[in-house]
């Protein structure tokens, strides 16, 4: 993985659209929403539920916010009703891509992201066209700087982690989804706040891009982002820091 950075790396480098405070919060507000609407308001016995409240209070978000949106999912308060929907892509370079998104006009989200595929020479595919490409994972980003690498991996491994890999500038620890909690607890427990944790979709194989196919690739994955319905969005695309770094200048 030296000297490349996949995606989901790519985002802790730029910030990109999470950065965003209101963009955040609007995703998570949604993503409280949801949980509680499709699993009950009580965390302890929605797990999907229990994970979107510790991401945010991990970004501060106060607690009548957070109480709130469970409330509206829950119906003991007026809202909108968010539905889920997972669009299949392929971007530039024939890169696969996965965007998940939360909400209340499938007809505006669809039209939203064939506009912002097609401006970035990408395209809207077929269900199934891309999925079997990613596996979904537990995936946590440590900065190297927090961490003794042999503490870390053998904390990691003992808790159910996969494998631990080197980024260059972070440690990315991948597990199955069903042992994510023990591992990001392990962490937690080593007195490190880590740089990302998520249920992650990852991809099999990569494919590398450079030049224009790479900056166009870049400017497509930040549009859709940034748009206000869109939850995450996953790709196999490979591409190196120098056009990272150029995409920031």
């Amino acid at each position: 993985m030296s000297g490349h950075s996949k995606w989901h790396t790519i985002k802790h480098k730029k910030g990109a659209a999470d950065a965003k405070r209101g963009k955040l919060f609007t995703r998570v507000i949604k993503e409280l929403t949801v949980a509680a609407r499709n699993g009950g308001g009580d965390p302890d016995m929605n797990p999907r539920l229990r994970t979107i409240i510790a991401e945010a209070k991990s970004v501060n978000m106060p607690a009548d916010n957070i109480k709130r949106a469970i409330q509206r999912g829950t119906g003991e308060l007026p809202g909108v009703n968010y539905d889920e929907i997972t669009y299949e892509a392929y971007g530039p370079g024939g890169v696969a891509i996965i965007i998940e998104t939360l909400t209340d006009n499938k007809n505006r989200t669809v039209g939203e992201m064939r506009h912002t595929l097609t401006k970035w020479s990408g395209n809207l595919g077929e269900a199934n066209s891309v999925a079997w490409m990613f596996e979904k994972k537990g995936y946590i980003v440590i900065e190297k700087s927090k961490a003794d690498e042999e503490k870390l991996l053998a904390a990691v491994i003992d808790a159910g982690a996969d494998d631990m890999q080197d980024d260059d500038t972070n440690w990315e620890v991948v597990s199955p989804p069903e042992t994510y909690t023990p591992v990001l607890e392990a962490v937690k427990a080593l007195g490190i706040e880590p740089a990302a944790a998520e249920i992650a979709l990852l991809p099999k194989n990569y494919i590398k891009l450079e030049g224009k196919a790479a900056q166009q690739m870049i400017r497509l994955m930040e549009a859709l982002e940034e748009n206000e319905d869109t939850k995450k969005v996953w790709t196999n695309a490979d591409i190196e820091e120098k056009e990272i770094e150029a995409s920031l200048a």
